[in-house]
């Protein structure tokens, strides 16, 4: 029987209607293996000498265990290789984070140098195999994206239902991303976050209790997109939010704050908390704008106060750090 972790118990709170922002999940995205190969560990140090301009696989371990020592997110999300050799060290088992695993990797995931995969359509695929991760874990990220293209999405749905069958009675339970398309699918800008809301009511409302994603996680379509998810059916629907590209120390705040605003009541971030100067330092202050401890703009300010305490040179001077670059966080 798995041990229940903290994560169980703010789950619970929050189809109670828990609105305390200490319950908000934070989930540290560590699965780029899957999409970036060689570069998902992020850049070497500038000055740092070196015989490749990327991390190795070590460093990304190592990384991964710096984060859930840190205690400062609730889920640690893998591929089921890195997922089994930290296992298999110990890493989790007297941690109160979560391991998952990415079940599935569409190819609008794909992101090779020099690959054209997202300009096309998703397609159903799954690298891990389930009963090798059920070994290792017991939740797993499922991942979806709609197209607007009925033969796509009839294809990505089928791939959906197949899959909550196949982790029936297996131990095994999900958390499910949705993607915004990659390319333009006919539909406007400032109504793609509903077609999205719209498309992922579509694909849960003919699943059982038992199958149905513990969370989401989804694009900030802006404030009116996320707030009519949330309000949808909070007691079995809680959403969250992806993080997307690294964008500035600004962006990155300001998401959570303004998802949290909007209902998300979960951020599941990847390259955000990756390529960050230091990421244990960037998660802390994330949770303290998320509980409305400080605000986004300060905890920039206190960023790069503490990157300077810790002799870390900031990748933009402060101004440029301060600046709202992401579109969906500027209305």
């Amino acid at each position: 029987m798995t041990t229940p972790r903290p994560l169980d118990a703010k789950l619970d709170r929050l189809r109670q209607g828990s609105n305390d922002r200490s319950d908000f999940i934070i989930a540290d995205a560590k699965d780029g293996d899957m999409a970036f190969g060689v570069t998902a560990p992020g850049p070497m140090a500038p000055g740092v000498e070196k015989k490749c301009a990327w991390k190795p696989r070590s460093a990304h371990l190592d990384a991964i265990t710096a984060m859930v020592d840190s205690d400062l997110v609730d889920i640690m999300l893998l591929s089921l290789s890195s997922a089994e050799v930290l296992t298999e060290r110990g890493v989790f088992t007297d941690s109160g984070v979560t391991p998952a695993v990415r079940l599935n990797d569409t190819t609008d995931i794909w992101n090779a140098r020099g690959s054209r995969y997202r300009e096309s359509p998703s397609r159903p695929f799954a690298s891990a195999d389930l009963e090798a991760a059920c070994d290792v874990v017991d939740l797993g990220l499922y991942s979806m994206t709609f197209s607007n293209d009925l033969e796509r999405d009839l294809d990505t749905l089928h791939e959906y239902r197949d899959f909550r069958l196949d982790t029936r009675g297996s131990g095994m339970r999900h958390f499910l991303e949705v993607f915004n398309p990659g390319f333009d699918v006919g539909i406007a800008p400032d109504k793609l976050g509903h077609y999205i809301n719209d498309m992922i009511i579509k694909a849960l409302a003919g699943s059982a209790g038992r199958d149905a994603p513990l969370f989401l996680k989804i694009q900030f379509n802006g404030a009116a997109a996320m707030q009519e998810l949330s309000a949808y059916d909070p007691e079995r629907l809680i959403v969250g939010i992806l993080g997307g590209s690294a964008g500035t120390t600004r962006d990155t705040f300001e998401l959570a704050s303004q998802a949290a605003d909007a209902g998300a009541r979960v951020a599941l971030f990847g390259r955000k908390i990756n390529l960050a100067e230091s990421p244990l330092t960037l998660v802390s202050l994330m949770r303290d704008v998320i509980e409305q401890r400080t605000t986004p703009a300060d905890a920039v300010e206190e960023y790069h106060r503490r990157l300077a305490d810790e002799q870390l040179d900031p990748a933009r001077a402060l101004d440029a750090d301060l600046q709202i670059t992401e579109s969906a966080l500027k209305g």
